[in-house]
């Protein structure tokens, strides 16, 4: 099971340690936010794309960041059908592989947005356990989630989940690894993403080397917190990062991605990554 999570890992980056630059779409159709054009959405999401992929990045992830506030799960036809337009676009600029993350935890609308667009990848922020969020308490749905990839013919879409995933706190405390190991063996995660509280914050170092020890074949993603201060540092010990908070000059997530942050993320990450 550990070496087919990792192969498969290997199959869709490339036997690297990849860095996965966030789109972070405008509010989309639906939205309190929406201002009125898909078509500039689009633009502003390609646009960020050329500038992340240009910088080095290694993969990307489309996102729904701008429709706070988030239904715990999407099922909106608008929201599902606006994210799989623009996933498809991304999908045919990009020439990197490309994930799917629905907010808040929206493992069906992902996935049918992968399936739809191409994508290689979805990452969900809560696969088992139970978290209480902003959006109140969501529970894992690995029964479902694996079983809804399988239905739809999206068996190479991997699953990427977040392990106490941030913005949140679990219902109830359980040791790490164990809950590490559900996720791995009984959940049916392909790797984790582990994150600090919120976007802002790097996870643990120390946790990072905690899950690693205890399962050195599963791929181990940082979600959150990457900056060019501490991506050396953390290169030398997980599997990939997540870029997105540190991609925005002044950390305004409204501002589209920067090229001189990126770059000198990649760059640092990439020192990291050597010396392992």
């Amino acid at each position: 099971m550990s070496r087919n999570r990792r192969e498969r890992f290997d199959r869709v980056f490339g036997g690297t340690s990849p860095v996965l630059g966030m789109i972070h779409l405008q509010a989309l159709p639906g939205s309190p936010g929406f201002a009125g054009s898909l078509d500039a959405v689009i633009e502003h999401a390609l646009r960020d794309v050329a500038t992340m992929v240009d910088g080095g990045v290694d993969a990307l992830i489309v996102e729904n960041l701008h429709d706070a506030p988030y239904y715990p799960e999407t099922t909106e036809p608008e929201t599902v059908a606006a994210m799989a337009v623009c996933a498809k676009e991304v999908v045919r600029q990009a020439g990197v592989p490309v994930g799917i993350n629905v907010l808040r935890n929206s493992w069906k609308a992902s996935l049918g947005v992968a399936a739809a667009s191409g994508a290689d990848f979805i990452r969900l922020n809560i696969l088992t356990d139970a978290m209480v969020t902003d959006q109140g308490i969501i529970n894992g749905a690995a029964h479902l989630v694996t079983r809804y990839r399988k239905a739809i013919g999206a068996d190479d879409v991997l699953i990427m989940a977040d392990l106490l995933t941030k913005h949140a706190a679990p219902l109830v405390e359980r040791p790490v690894p164990v809950i590490a190991g559900d996720m791995l063996d009984r959940g049916g995660a392909d790797a984790i993403i582990l994150a600090g509280d919120d976007s802002s914050m790097p996870p643990s170092l120390s946790r990072v080397e905690v899950i690693k020890e205890a399962f050195p074949d599963a791929p181990v993603v940082l979600g959150s917190g990457m900056t060019s201060a501490v991506g050396e540092e953390y290169a030398r010990v997980a599997d990939g990062a997540v870029f997105g908070y540190g991609s925005k000059e002044e950390s305004d997530m409204a501002r589209p991605v920067s090229a001189e942050l990126t770059e000198a993320f990649v760059r640092v990450w990439g020192n990291g990554r050597s010396s392992r």
